[in-house]
Formats: structure tokens, sequence, C-alpha cells
């Protein structure tokens, strides 16, 4: 999961759909309970560490969705941004 977190990183910069549907699957999976790993180390001196902070993987999951819902209804036609219609207001 590890790798398909760092693979889809880069989702809004690549502006990709299926990208940042992947990040949210990573960040969900390495958030569920008995996957979720705060340190892992690997290769002893000079090895490899991570360490992962659920608070920030609960984050970049939500900007994920956010940035997601964006796209999708931009994609469609729609727009994440709602304008006020004002027309015929004063008469």
């Amino acid at each position: 999961m590890l790798a398909a977190y760092a693979d889809n990183a880069s989702y809004e910069e690549d502006a990709s759909v299926a990208k940042a549907k992947a990040f949210a699957t990573a960040c969900r999976s390495l958030l569920s309970p008995g996957r979720i790993v705060k340190r892992s180390a690997a290769g002893g001196r000079g090895g490899n560490e991570v360490e992962l902070m659920p608070e920030l993987l609960q984050q970049q999951l939500e900007d994920a969705r956010r940035w997601l819902a964006a796209e999708l209804a931009a994609a469609s036609g729609g727009s994440a941004v709602i304008h006020a219609d004002f027309t015929g207001f004063r008469e």
C-alpha cells in the first residue's frame, strides 16, 4: 500500500482522476485497523524508515475526496461552485 500511496500522490499535478481514486484507496487501506503502522523500518544501517501519522493520512484522504468531487462535477458539466442568480431581483 505504501507503493500505491507514493505512486498516486501526484494526482493533482497530473490532473488524474484515476490516480486520485487510487490514492484515496491507499489512504483508506493504510488507515484501516490492523494495517496502520506508525513506524516501519527496513534494511538495517542506512536502510529506509517510514513514519505514518494517521491524522495526516485522514487529512490527505479528505483532500483527495474534495478534489475528486470537484473534478467529477466539472467533467459532468456541473460546477463545484454555486453562483447566485439575481435575475429580476429588483422587479
